[in-house]
């Protein structure tokens, strides 16, 4: 296991050299003429030049490094045939929360994700308009870079009713009613507002307690967070309060709840 550690320990400054080729990839369609322009997918979801030119970079630099792993990555519906059960792959998301992208108020990210029979052991998410990076991994610790500053990470400790109210971070888009039930469940509560897999990323730096997504992700949108988050001593649990786990026959997640700890709460429907 060790030696396993020292190898995902020697990848991250290339992982994060590729991930910031990607990054810029996309600010160079972020600030152009257009870049509000999007195709879309049979399922609806928007697809623009971003979310091609960062996938581009990332199979490019991750073939490079890695040429024994194969690479899965959402803008590549043939690569899926390697999103297994067992065995290792790379999963991407080129650009996770293209809404946000569209939108122009910088939460979105780029998320590189090494999965390992069925768990995501090594993650890195990049939020380039924001100059921020997290990483992470099991064994290596999680880490965020702002400009030149590098700081270890660390969940925060779960509050206690003198304290604190519990800090959600949700969006207003996936308020549904099985949401507003979690929360009325949960308790007293603040809503914090994030875009993208950087829901998570609030959890493990402290800033955020718990994310509770009951409603469709797709495997992409979560495997690179994930990673930064357990890795910061947070969980990510399905509604029976075993991990989310990955290469599942349908790429879409149950719902989860991501948090700084386990929380005991009635459950919901899955």
């Amino acid at each position: 296991m060790r030696q396993i550690n020292v190898e995902k320990a020697d990848l991250i400054p290339a992982l994060l050299r590729i991930a910031d080729n990607a990054g810029q990839a996309v600010m160079a369609v972020y600030g152009a003429a257009g870049a509000e322009e999007a195709a879309y997918k049979s399922d609806g979801s928007p697809v623009t030049r971003a979310d091609l030119a960062s996938h581009h970079a990332l199979v490019n630099g991750l073939t490079a490094l890695t040429p024994g792993i194969p690479v899965v990555s959402e803008e590549d519906a043939g690569s899926q045939a390697h999103r297994l059960s067992q065995g290792r792959y790379w999963l991407l998301d080129p650009l996770d929360g293209t809404k946000e992208f569209l939108a122009r108020n910088g939460e979105f990210t780029v998320n590189i994700a090494l999965v390992e029979d069925g768990r995501p052991t090594l993650g890195v998410v990049l939020a380039p308009a924001l100059d921020t990076v997290y990483w992470g991994g099991g064994g290596l610790g999680a880490y965020r870079r702002t400009g030149g500053r590098v700081d270890a990470l660390r969940v925060a400790p779960a509050p206690t009713l003198t304290e604190r109210s519990w800090r959600v971070v949700a969006s207003r888009s996936h308020m549904n009613d099985e949401t507003l039930a979690y929360l009325q469940r949960l308790g007293a509560h603040e809503l914090l507002q994030a875009g993208s897999s950087l829901k998570f990323c609030r959890i493990a730096e402290g800033s955020a307690d718990v994310y509770p997504r009951l409603g469709p992700t797709c495997e992409w949108d979560t495997a690179a967070a994930q990673a930064v988050l357990e890795a910061a001593g947070g969980v990510v649990l399905q509604m029976d309060g075993t991990p989310l786990r990955y290469g599942k026959p349908d790429v879409l997640n149950p719902n989860f709840v991501a948090a700084s700890t386990p929380l005991a709460l009635p459950a919901t429907r899955s």
